[in-house]
């Protein structure tokens, strides 16, 4: 594993898993994204990782004209490096799905490495009064819901995007994508440097456990060597001692109202500055230094925040 002085805060801006009647701070309209996303990255983030939605019902969507609402407004204001989901809502299509990356051609995309169990379910349990008439029936669908990405899915979405210059945070939710990624690249389709999101805690993919994070870290660390950077989430109440673990291990943390929408036990995020100000201050107490975008550009070789598409 590559190893900096530089800790990168990732923030996952709003997300496809939780939906408006969850928390009232779920930034949904293109306006509220923007103000969000540059408020994360005034507060240390240095990638901003960006879902679109509806506005009118906070539904996810890939529409490229919705993007482009924000985006342009983000670049402006912000030096953040943007990061466009190909996870997308569920249940879309890959056509649907790279959309938005393609059109934008954004210095990093996600990519999930792998097809797996995705449930979500027990969350429409905990909402007594749903305010969108979609928002229940697409959380208990998932109990029957796999979460595609198969090799040829992955294949097709790491040869059209890296045609942009677009790199890649590789979304892991359990070790045999690590495997995954091994194939993607002894075939050469992608080059180090990897940055490796690993993901714990949805239902479904691996455990949040401190032991699953030390075993997916060696399981990396055999199979890419010193040609990635870690990353970590930790979904829900387990954001933060799984991302200050991987900063105590070398790694750079993620976090986000697309993860957790908690500050604290009982008390919900006001927005996601509060949450990347809140790992700020954790890191900084124990030393680390937070990497600015620019240092995370130089890290993980990006092409730049002009050379994109919008």
């Amino acid at each position: 594993m590559r190893r900096s002085n530089k800790v990168i805060i990732s923030c996952a801006i709003t997300g496809s898993i939780h939906t408006p009647s969850m928390s009232p701070h779920l930034p949904v309209t293109p306006k509220q994204i923007a103000d969000q996303a540059v408020e994360a990255v005034e507060a240390g983030a240095a990638i901003v990782h960006l879902h679109a939605r509806v506005p009118e019902t906070g539904q996810p969507t890939q529409d490229k004209a919705v993007y482009a609402q924000f985006l342009p407004e983000i670049r402006d204001r912000c030096d953040g490096i943007i990061n466009i989901t190909t996870g997308a809502g569920l249940g879309m299509s890959m056509d649907e799905r790279l959309a938005a990356a393609n059109w934008a051609k954004p210095e990093i995309a996600s990519m999930n490495m792998g097809s797996f169990n995705f449930n979500i379910s027990g969350a429409a349990g905990r909402i007594r009064d749903f305010k969108h008439e979609w928002e229940q029936p697409y959380l208990a669908s998932t109990t029957g819901f796999i979460l595609s990405n198969t090799f040829d899915q992955i294949e097709r979405g790491l040869r059209e995007l890296s045609e942009n210059g677009t790199r890649f945070e590789f979304e892991c939710y359990d070790v045999g994508h690590l495997y995954n990624l091994a194939h993607f690249v002894a075939r050469g389709l992608v080059k180090p440097p990897f940055f490796i999101q690993a993901i714990f805690g949805i239902l479904g993919g691996i455990g949040p456990d401190p032991e699953n994070l030390m075993h997916m870290k060696a399981t990396a660390d055999r199979l890419f060597g010193n040609d990635y950077y870690l990353s970590v989430l930790g979904a829900g109440r387990h954001q933060f001692p799984l991302v200050t673990m991987s900063a105590l291990l070398g790694g750079n943390v993620r976090v986000g109202l697309e993860d957790n929408l908690y500050l604290s036990r009982g008390e919900l995020a006001s927005s996601n500055a509060a949450l990347v100000s809140k790992i700020r201050r954790i890191l900084e107490d124990l030393s680390f230094e937070i990497a600015t975008p620019d240092e995370a550009r130089a890290m993980l070789d990006t092409k730049g925040k002009r050379a994109v598409g919008f």
